[in-house]
């Protein structure tokens, strides 16, 4: 005869059995999803694409915290795509300082281009002067300077927002021309819904008005971030071509948001009227 109290106590203990193989059952079915997880990932990988992140725009040494905190664990890349870009030409990166921002020295009313010669290929930019004429004249100046020569883009994000950023002589999303730039053009008719355009350039800041300073990024797919990034640019359809085969090469994290994996370096920059 079975009491009520050894009853209870079998019923607890069957209960606990339950729960125990539901729990390995899964555990197991976690480890078999992971696993495929893992495997589809590294097919990615493998295929040029990287993984994940969000995030806006900013100089890195403001901005690495917050960027971070968006960002999605993933799985490590089991290997790096071939790098499609050419050594560098021979030189180094000049350290320059100003104290200002360089007085205004530009046609406003005329038409410039940016043209970005990069160990990747050439990124043609035309310049929009009269919309942000403080951005455009800066960048003037400092091309003229040589400011730009042999830098690294130092920053590429393949998920969530897609953009190449560069401008940085450090390389590391630090640095910038020791002065700062008004925003400018921030509704931009091109700007619509939140999204920046693919072929968009716009200048990275700090995240507080009026931050801009040298580092700026190239847009090569619509892109879901606030109008806080003066748009100054359009690209050429072969720059975006360039910007493409940069993106597909993937970043260095594994998690979408890193350096390049692609040797990226700009050449030279020049500005002209035209």
């Amino acid at each position: 005869m079975v009491t009520q109290e050894q009853r209870k106590r079998q019923l607890a203990r069957e209960k606990f059995l339950r729960q125990q193989q539901r729990r390995t059952a899964a555990r197991r079915k976690a480890k078999m999803r992971n696993s495929v997880i893992a495997s589809v990932l590294g097919v990615v990988v493998i295929g040029s694409v990287a993984l994940y992140t969000t995030g806006v725009l900013k100089n890195d040494n403001k901005n690495k915290a917050n960027a971070s905190s968006q960002t999605t664990p993933s799985a490590a890349p089991t290997s790096k795509a071939p790098d499609p870009c050419a050594k560098p030409a021979a030189g180094s990166v000049q350290k320059l300082s100003w104290k200002k921002e360089p007085a205004m020295a530009i046609d406003t009313s005329a038409n410039y281009t940016m043209k970005l010669a990069t160990t990747c290929g050439d990124i043609d930019v035309a310049l929009k002067t009269s919309a942000a004429p403080h951005t455009v004249n800066s960048f003037d100046f400092l091309a003229g300077k040589g400011f730009f020569d042999h830098t690294k883009c130092h920053r590429l994000t393949t998920n969530g927002i897609y953009v190449l950023q560069c401008g940085d002589p450090t390389g590391t999303g630090s640095g910038g021309p020791g002065y700062t730039i008004p925003d400018e053009n921030l509704k931009d008719k091109s700007l619509k819904g939140g999204v920046y355009p693919a072929g968009t350039v716009a200048m990275a800041n700090t995240g507080q008005k009026h931050s801009g300073g040298s580092q700026f990024f190239l847009v090569y797919q619509d892109s879901q971030l606030p109008p806080s990034y003066t748009p100054f640019g359009t690209i050429s359809a072969s720059g975006l071509k360039v910007l493409k085969k940069i993106a597909a090469a993937g970043e260095s994290s594994g998690q979408g948001d890193g350096a390049p994996n692609a040797t990226v370096v700009i050449n030279k920059a020049t500005v002209t009227k035209s």
